[in-house]
């Protein structure tokens, strides 16, 4: 009997020790949207290099992108949940429609606007962390992306004309904000998945896609792009996220070399971005996509229409006293 005690207390003790070890070392996944080797996934797997070298790899990031875990709308539902432990994408505004201020078209409409607005510390920061803690997830920081333009299949006459009736479909995000925005500048706004994109181009279910920016483009829809319109539609920021029991889960020092690697590849990417769009606006060009020339003129106006036919309904979908509120304070 004080055999099989002993022999019970001592597979115990291992059963212990290996939990022990298991809760210090941990691999983290984190999904992205783009395929490999673009700029965010060497972003994000220096971020992951930092973080292992920082824990001495008790906690190590593995990355997956283009979007093995999912659609970004399915992974932000997964990181909520803990299936999935960390990702770095575009809000989505599926569980809750307060996402769509994120993408208010031409609320920023150059870079320094856009670091003052959406930078850490900033209010919108620090609405869109609100926001994300409902769902149970943690930001750890940003990825400024670009400004946002219409990659279209096939010529469209007039296309910087926002008043031009241009009949032409494009793929829009399923976030109201880029729908009513395709409407009303002169094309046909239809909402689709990201997965389902390129193959509406391909096919001709739609003749362009919005939503997106001259890095997406290339990276997801070059072989479908003719033509490229730089119209600033949006200015697109993606959060790094972690499910905040994870996180939770951390001590506090692999919390802070997670927060300290999360905060060098934010600011890393602020000075980086303004080029890496006008490199992958080459990059398309020489992909064999046109770029349409587009006037500041032009873009003015598109700001003028859309600020005056589609604010007022994004911002009362939302709630109006909240949307007010939040703009006010951003706009300062």
């Amino acid at each position: 009997m004080k055999k099989s005690l002993f022999k019970t207390a001592a597979l115990a003790a291992a059963l212990s020790a290996s939990i022990t070890t298991m809760a210090e070392a941990a691999t983290l996944k984190l999904s992205h949207v783009r395929p490999q080797d673009t700029a965010i996934d060497v972003d994000a797997t220096r971020f992951a290099d930092q973080v292992s070298a920082a824990t001495d790899g008790e906690i190590k990031v593995k990355i997956f992108p283009a979007s093995a875990l999912g659609d970004y709308t399915v992974v932000q539902e997964r990181v909520g949940l803990g299936a999935i432990d960390m990702a770095v994408q575009p809000p989505a505004s599926g569980a809750d429609k307060r996402f769509q201020l994120v993408y208010m078209p031409y609320l920023v409409k150059n870079w320094d606007d856009a670091e003052r607005v959406f930078a850490k510390g900033s209010p919108m920061r620090d609405v869109v962390s609100e926001l994300y803690a409902k769902q149970n997830i943690r930001v750890l920081g940003a990825w400024p992306v670009y400004f946002g333009g219409i990659a279209l299949n096939q010529e469209v006459p007039n296309a910087a004309d926002p008043t031009a009736d241009k009949g032409a479909k494009l793929r829009v995000p399923p976030i109201k904000t880029f729908q009513l925005t395709a409407d009303n500048i002169g094309f046909i706004g239809s909402p689709l998945p990201f997965s389902e994109a390129f193959t509406a181009v391909q096919t001709g279910v739609v003749d362009g896609v919005m939503g997106s920016g001259a890095e997406g483009y290339y990276a997801s829809f070059r072989d479908v792009t003719k033509y490229y319109l730089p119209l600033n539609t949006h200015f697109e920021m993606w959060y790094l996220l972690i499910n905040e029991e994870i996180y939770s889960e951390l001590d506090e020092e692999q919390q802070a070399a997670l927060n300290a690697a999360a905060e060098q590849f934010e600011s890393a990417r602020w000075e980086t971005a303004r080029g890496d769009q006008a490199r992958n606006e080459k990059l398309l060009e020489e992909a064999g996509a046109t770029i349409l020339p587009v006037s500041d003129e032009q873009i003015n106006k598109t700001a003028e229409i859309v600020r005056k036919q589609v604010w007022p309904e994004v911002i009362n979908d939302i709630g109006a006293g909240w949307a007010t509120d939040v703009l006010d304070r951003v706009m300062k």
